[in-house]
């Protein structure tokens, strides 16, 4: 259940909880090196001057409230400064941050950014596939936002779901321009007298892909901006703990409902593909040791164009050629280089099988 608190000094980490407060002095209570991801949808100091109308002279709901609004630059960028140490002592040394703006801030937060110390991974557009149009006419109709990603430090670790953000594309490799919508329909909330809850309210897709994308289920995820509480929401239905930071009181009573009818997903679901990097190395001997392949044993080319036969000690002889699967495989196309794995195959019963089936035999069993 999600609850608001105010507190002084927490013992402990308060997952998934709202904390009301400023979000400095909230951050700066927390523990040190305690999260795993920031989510960070700071105020973008809009420079609007006068009230917006549509050409049938409608007013437009524009983002125009007090938590929007600084009296400077300098005020906006000491404020954004003071914020970015914090969550900095926050992030465990392979942590890292997400930021979103518009071209109101989104510049003056990346400098700010690298002048605190953290390295910036990407910049990622996110491409509103159904903006809202430019009434006035005078400048391009404003169809993105830009977020960087960025570690705590230059060199860091940090987490990239990469396989798992190429299967939510169709097997493409994710790009850095995502083409998502804005909150429309249902998923915009909207308060007691039916009004949009929050001006600025962010679709649960782009906080989907963000989680999925830099983020392990159990991680803990902070959102000094919380508003509405869309990163909670995601986070939840994930299986990542949350904490939330936000001053308004009317914001957080909409999140606090919004995500106590938030289910999480099971755990089998919440299972992503992972890198074939990230798994457990298997040499090719161990076959050879369990028995799995036989000294002698002829290995075939899945083209079928050459054959090799298995030695003791795990290496190929084959065409006067010897070596690892991976090097008399190279050899025998004249390549530079084979992967042994997916190019090498046995006969069992009558049948063809690639020789990486056994290994992921053996992978299986280091899981289990």
């Amino acid at each position: 259940m999600t609850k608001t608190k105010t507190r002084s000094a927490p013992a402990a980490l308060p997952l998934n909880t709202i904390l009301a407060g400023d979000c400095i002095d909230e951050m700066n209570r927390l523990p040190e090196a305690s999260v795993d991801l920031i989510f960070a949808d700071p105020p973008y100091n809009l420079q609007l001057r006068g009230q917006l109308h549509r050409p049938d002279n409608s007013q437009v709901d524009a983002v125009d409230d007090h938590w929007d609004q600084f009296a400077s630059f300098d005020a906006y960028d000491r404020f954004t400064r003071d914020w970015l140490a914090a969550a900095r002592r926050l992030l465990k040394p392979d942590g890292a941050i997400w930021v979103i703006g518009s071209y109101h801030n989104i510049f003056r937060v990346g400098a700010a950014l690298q002048d605190a110390g953290y390295w910036i991974l990407n910049d990622v557009v996110w491409r509103k596939s159904n903006p809202m149009p430019n009434f006035r006419g005078k400048r391009f109709t404003n169809a993105h936002e830009t977020m960087i990603w960025a570690s705590r430090d230059e060199g860091a670790k940090y987490t990239f779901n990469y396989e798992a953000l190429k299967a939510l594309n169709e097997g493409i490799q994710m790009r850095s321009d995502w083409v998502l919508p804005i909150c429309t329909g249902h998923e915009r909330l909207k308060d007691d007298n039916g009004d949009k809850a929050h001006p600025t309210q962010k679709p649960e897709s782009l906080l989907h892909r963000v989680l999925v994308g830099s983020t392990n289920p159990g991680d803990v995820v902070l959102d000094p901006f919380f508003g509405t509480g869309t990163t909670g929401a995601v986070a939840k239905m994930l299986g990542r703990d949350f904490i939330g930071i936000e001053r308004e009181e009317s914001y957080r009573r909409v999140a606090e409902k919004r995500i106590g009818r938030v289910r999480r997903f099971d755990r089998e679901a919440l299972e992503v593909s992972a890198s074939k990097r990230a798994e457990p190395r298997v040499p090719f001997g161990q076959l050879v040791e369990r028995g799995m392949l036989r000294p002698g044993e002829e290995l075939f080319s899945m083209n079928r164009r050459h054959k090799a036969k298995v030695r003791a000690d795990g290496t190929l002889i084959g065409d006067d050629i010897k070596g690892s699967i991976h090097q008399v495989g190279a050899k025998l196309e004249g390549a530079p280089s084979c992967n042994g794995w997916t190019y090498w195959c046995f006969k069992r019963d009558g049948q063809t099988v690639p020789i990486d089936v056994l290994r992921q035999q053996i992978r299986a069993e280091m899981r289990n």
